[in-house]
């Protein structure tokens, strides 16, 4: 896909971009999310947050991730995945740059299947900034670690338009966004990974409805920051609003999920270096007692020298993966794809924990960011496929490589 196409910046150029996009981050976006706890709701930030967009924009840092011919920087997975960890720091870090999920991931895919006619109304807008999207694909009543099993039928009617019906959940992103992109059967009878398609549905389609924004952990959210649960009944798109062709629904999601998953795992990198740091600001600022701060005591000694050795070694596994994608592509890639997929999003959640215990009480409110990202980043270790999947499909791969050397060894002639 195209933001996994080689990065031509240059190290040196890649260094000075990074020290400026933090010092931004920093100066920009750190101040604001003190008023996002207070008040609650993403609305009560977005102006000053489509301020800071246009300063973005100006500094020549717009869509990153994407080619320059679309307006983006043209960074390469690679490239993007180390601006990414930057840009994790903040929890407003991605969305300021248009790099955020899910639209990052929709506008690659409109990008390599759009029609003309879908990427001037649905593309370029996304691209500006001008609009959101989200994607529904996960579903109340099936397991998402098993995409084969949908609910959610598109079929084609007399007239030639789909009739979508069905009901999904998770879909991020769903309150205020202008469109959807639904992943549904379209032919209940296919080869099982040819049964699905994706369809393009604008919210304001009839048939179409957002029943609410689903409490997580007991926030329910707004706008992009928000999980929708949506209902289509009898909702009738025209045929032009296939993307794709039909039944290339996974395939199309196939597509997507590699790059996603180092997007994800290198913002996930983000977090934790953030939450590294107020632990260790925490362990040299708070005294137990005159004289003797937090960081005195071994327990928590402990808890940095883990930390830091965790974060280090989870970067360096996601960018080799990361290049690794870029040389010979996702395919060849899948395993280990899944391989970061877990053991990131374990290292952040182990890092988040013991930054929350370093504050005390402290680290269960809204006064750090911490408590935020321990709610909402949990599903980490669940969305783009559980824990268990991931490592289960890794350990069969390692063991069939295995088998495959015993054979060669049985199978070679004796001297």
């Amino acid at each position: 896909m195209a933001s996994t196409s080689p990065s031509q910046i240059s190290e040196q150029a890649l260094t000075t971009l990074l020290a400026d996009v933090r010092a931004f981050v920093d100066a920009e976006l750190l101040p604001l999310e003190p008023l996002f706890a207070q008040a609650g709701r993403f609305d009560a930030v977005e102006p000053q947050l489509n301020q800071v967009r246009e300063k973005v924009k100006a500094n020549g840092w717009w869509l990153p991730q994407l080619p320059k011919e679309v307006g983006g920087m043209g960074l390469g997975l690679t490239a993007f995945g180390r601006l990414g960890e930057v840009l994790g720091r903040s929890i407003f870090g991605h969305y300021v740059f248009n790099a955020q999920a899910p639209d990052a991931g929709n506008m690659e895919v409109l990008l390599e299947h759009a029609s003309p006619a879908q990427r001037e109304t649905y593309l370029e807008p996304l691209l500006r900034g001008d609009i959101r999207s989200c994607f529904a694909m996960t579903e109340p009543d099936n397991p998402g670690s098993n995409p084969l099993q949908l609910s959610t039928t598109a079929l084609q009617q007399e007239d030639g338009r789909f009739r979508i019906d069905g009901r999904k959940w998770f879909t991020t992103g769903a309150d205020g966004s202008a469109f959807t992109i639904v992943m549904a059967i379209t032919d209940p009878t296919g080869h099982p990974y040819g049964r699905a398609s994706m369809l393009i549905v604008p919210t304001g389609a009839e048939g179409y409805d957002l029943v609410r924004n689903i409490p997580v952990m007991g926030e329910a959210g707004d706008g992009w920051m928000s999980h929708g649960e949506v209902l289509f009944k009898n909702c009738r798109v025209p045929a032009d609003q296939l993307l794709g062709n039909a039944g290339g629904g996974f395939s199309i999601a196939q597509e997507r999920l590699g790059p996603g998953r180092i997007h994800h795992c290198m913002r996930w990198i983000g977090i934790a270096e953030r939450a590294f740091d107020t632990m260790c600001s925490r362990a040299v600022s708070r005294e137990l007692a005159p004289g003797k701060p937090l960081g005195s005591r071994q327990f928590v000694l402990g808890w940095i020298a883990d930390s830091r050795a965790e974060i280090d070694a989870a970067r360096l596994l996601v960018l080799d993966v990361a290049q690794l994608i870029e040389r010979e592509g996702g395919y060849a890639a899948r395993h280990r794809v899944s391989l970061i997929k877990f053991h990131v999003a374990g290292m952040l959640q182990k890092v988040l924990d013991r930054a929350i215990q370093a504050h005390g009480a402290l680290g269960l409110t809204d006064e750090t960011p911490l408590a935020f990202w321990f709610r909402h980043e949990r599903a980490a270790r669940i969305y783009d496929g559980p824990d268990e999947v991931h490592r289960v499909r890794l350990a069969k791969a390692i063991l069939k490589d295995y088998r495959a050397s015993q054979n060669d060894t049985r199978a070679a002639p004796t001297t």
